[in-house]
């Protein structure tokens, strides 16, 4: 079988690839486009998937970051609900799940992130949701009525996210994860045992520092079992443990994978006619001096917009700086560079653990902000982060809300 021919094909049909297709277009009008997906569902934007539609404020309908008539008009073919099972780099051919082999002059790996599965008995019974997906929310949301019960596994971004969503349905929620507070990777030890106290102060029931080891069936509910010897009835379970970069399609093709693809600053991979972007690409973040990888939003959106421009040969390093948000009841933020919580903090709160502004500070340099219910704010924050002078802790009062 002969290949049909595409000067770009995009595999993945996120928000990474979807950015793509519009930065080609901003240099090449005319050279031709495949989109290959493996959702039944146009490229949508992931975090209303756990924020706006559970509100009321956005329907379905809302969150395509494109509708059909705009890949028809700027020429680009959309295959849905297909995988690409082969790549051959050296060839530049690839084959997908309906047996169409296909050849690229250029393509980009925006393959995204597979959920992370619970290893314990009973993690991959039907019912348990690993919750990502549009089909993911299509499911659960007709579940979450009031007066129902549910597990949410994980204390991340996610599990935070999902929990509050539930509880303003009027579903009742516990939450079981390992760590001691909620986003314990992320919030200073302060803030997020002050947030999760929030929580529980709704009526959320937490159990920190434990996990789960089992979930049976009981009838027509499950329960869930965790190492420090609760048993847990839910109607509902809903896993948000994190995601793996989606990397075997790459590894398979010889290409460089540590912890996802790994791409240059101008997000190609080994294959200078091969890019990667969006949350499984690994690149340099060239304002930390590190290599790193993006799982966020503006990540998907920014790299993919970056490598589009340069398959159509625009030749531009990637040196934005991608934020991220979450909004947990009434606490909303913003941050930028590296949130962990492990490196040494310095809060300037306006409101304690409310409204104000986290630094995460190493070798007296800022490495990330986080912005706590203040807005407006982000390219002050990015500053702080570029600024090449040493600065201590105290020196930050006011720095960016005075």
């Amino acid at each position: 079988m002969a290949a049909e021919r595409f000067r770009y094909v995009i595999v993945g049909g996120g928000l990474a690839g979807a950015s793509a297709v519009e930065g080609i277009r901003e240099v090449d009008q005319e050279g031709r486009i495949l989109l290959i997906s493996s959702e039944k569902h146009l490229p949508y934007h992931r975090p209303p998937l756990s924020k706006q539609l559970w509100f009321g404020k956005k329907k379905v309908q809302d969150i395509f970051v494109k509708g059909q008539e705009f890949y028809d008009s700027h020429g680009v073919e959309v295959a849905l609900s297909r995988t690409v099972v082969s790549l051959d780099a050296g060839r530049k051919t690839l084959t997908d799940s309906a047996g169409q082999v296909v050849s690229f002059e250029k393509l980009l790996l925006a393959t995204g992130g597979i959920p992370r599965r619970l290893d314990i008995p009973g993690g991959d019974l039907a019912e348990v949701c690993y919750y990502r997906f549009l089909d993911d929310y299509l499911a659960v949301r007709p579940q979450a009525a009031e007066g129902k019960a549910a597990v949410v596994v994980g204390g991340g971004f996610i599990g935070s996210e999902i929990a509050a969503a539930l509880h303003m349905n009027h579903v009742s929620v516990t939450m079981v994860f390992p760590g001691e507070y909620l986003c314990d990777r992320v919030f200073p030890a302060e803030l997020g045992r002050a947030i999760q106290e929030q929580y529980r102060q709704r009526g959320i029931e937490i159990f920190s520092a434990d996990r789960s080891v089992g979930i049976a069936r009981e009838g027509s509910r499950l329960a869930v079992q965790t190492k420090q010897g609760r048993r847990i009835e839910a109607d509902l379970v809903i896993v948000g443990i994190g995601i793996a970069p989606a990397t075997e399609l790459a590894a398979g093709a010889g290409l460089a994978v540590e912890n996802g693809i790994v791409a240059n600053e101008y997000l190609q991979t080994a294959q200078p006619d091969i890019y990667a972007a969006g949350d499984n690409a690994s690149f340099p973040y060239k304002a930390l001096g590190v290599r790193t990888r993006i799982e966020h939003w503006d990540g998907a959106l920014s790299e993919g917009k970056c490598a589009g421009r340069n398959m159509a040969g625009a030749g531009e390093p990637f040196t934005y700086m991608p934020y991220f948000y979450s909004d947990l009841f009434k606490f909303g933020y913003e941050a930028v560079g590296d949130v962990n919580s492990k490196l040494e903090t310095f809060a300037d709160w306006q409101k304690v653990n409310d409204t104000g502004v986290v630094y995460y500070l190493q070798g007296g340099r800022v490495r990330g902000v986080m912005l706590c219910n203040v807005w407006n704010k982000l390219d002050a924050a990015r500053q702080m982060i570029l600024g090449a002078k040493p600065i201590q802790p105290r020196e930050l009062a006011g720095a960016i809300v005075g």
